[in-house]
């Protein structure tokens, strides 16, 4: 659970980073459960909502920049994806991040570090091969047919968005 909760940015689709399931058990630990997922999704999705909009105002390199404001664009329109289903459903969203969630946004927030771009770009990849995950684990246990569809469909996404911080990461490291 820890794992998924750090699920940032990205997670795309899921992102982000984490949950009140027990925090350091991983998700084949526990039987699947569509509300505990749409939880974590949704706070996963505002926190890369938040990471995005920190990192394209404060990022120094500008591709980083721009793979921020992609996030943050991506993961709000996953937000209202994950919101109609949800509701579809009778899911209840969080009206916040968990509190996980919240604390890795105020340490972005307030980094001093000269080295923001590498540690954000290392914070998104973990959160995204979390993500991913739980997705797959979503898009074949999710017992709501169009929460497993719309795992299905955040996969090539989160996949994505994965190989771009990949990519970003050695470039910075030139």
């Amino acid at each position: 659970m820890k794992w998924f909760l750090r699920t940032l940015a990205v997670t795309a689709f899921f992102g982000g980073s984490n949950l009140a399931m027990a925090q350091d058990k991983k998700p084949d630990q526990k039987p699947f459960d569509d509300a505990e997922f749409v939880k974590m999704a949704a706070s996963c999705n505002m926190h890369d909502v938040e990471l995005g909009k920190i990192v394209a105002a404060t990022a120094k390199n500008a591709d980083v920049r721009k793979f921020g404001e992609m996030l943050m664009a991506e993961h709000e329109q996953c937000l209202k994806d994950l919101r109609a289903v949800a509701a579809s459903a009778g899911i209840p969203l969080p009206e916040r991040m968990l509190e996980k969630h919240q604390n890795e946004v105020q340490q972005f927030r307030n980094y001093k570090g000269d080295s923001f771009d590498q540690e954000f770009l290392k914070h998104t990849i973990k959160d995204h091969e979390e993500g991913i995950q739980w997705a797959m684990r979503a898009s074949k246990e999710a017992k709501n047919a169009q929460l497993k569809e719309l795992a299905t469909k955040g996969l090539p996404k989160l996949k994505e968005h994965l190989e771009q911080a990949k990519k970003l990461q050695e470039q910075i490291k030139l």
